[in-house]
């Protein structure tokens, strides 16, 4: 199957976010790949509505951390979906399969059990290119498509 850039998504399909609050929590390991999907994910819901002041930014210290500010962000009440946003690159040791499955649950368990919606962005590669490639390279910027899943999901 092959890759499909955000920018061959149907712009009609996704909804007016002019009043709709997001929460992005990010992680500020690896910067130049969180920032770019920051980015990314922050004109993307400007671009179909949302203000700047309805879009709230919390930084954490690495992608394991992701889960605690997003579960901060779900007790708030007032958003109407939170965005993580990490990314972890394969190394010489299992820590990478830690991580990623850690996270992966973490925000699983909390789709399923709050009310807000949880939008996963935590990419997973096994090299800085390929990381740089999802973040706003060749492959797009997973980050944007992260804004448009987060506005479907707060209109669900």
């Amino acid at each position: 199957m092959a890759t499909k850039n955000l920018s061959e998504y149907n712009t009609a399909t996704v909804p007016d976010a002019s009043n709709m609050i997001f929460g992005i929590v990010v992680a500020e390991w690896n910067p130049e790949i969180t920032g770019a999907l920051l980015e990314g994910c922050v004109n993307t819901l400007e671009k179909h509505g949302a203000l700047p002041e309805n879009i709230h930014v919390k930084t954490v210290p690495g992608s394991f951390e992701l889960i605690y500010g997003a579960r901060q962000m779900t007790l708030n009440d007032g958003y109407d979906a939170v965005i993580v946003l990490g990314s972890v690159i394969r190394g010489e040791t299992p820590h990478f399969d830690y991580i990623c499955q850690g996270v992966t649950e973490g925000i699983a368990r909390l789709n399923a059990t709050n009310n807000i919606p949880v939008v996963y962005g935590l990419l997973t590669t096994n090299d800085f290119q390929q990381a740089k490639d999802r973040a706003g390279g060749r492959l797009g910027n997973k980050g944007d498509e992260c804004a448009v899943v987060a506005i479907k999901m707060a209109k669900f």
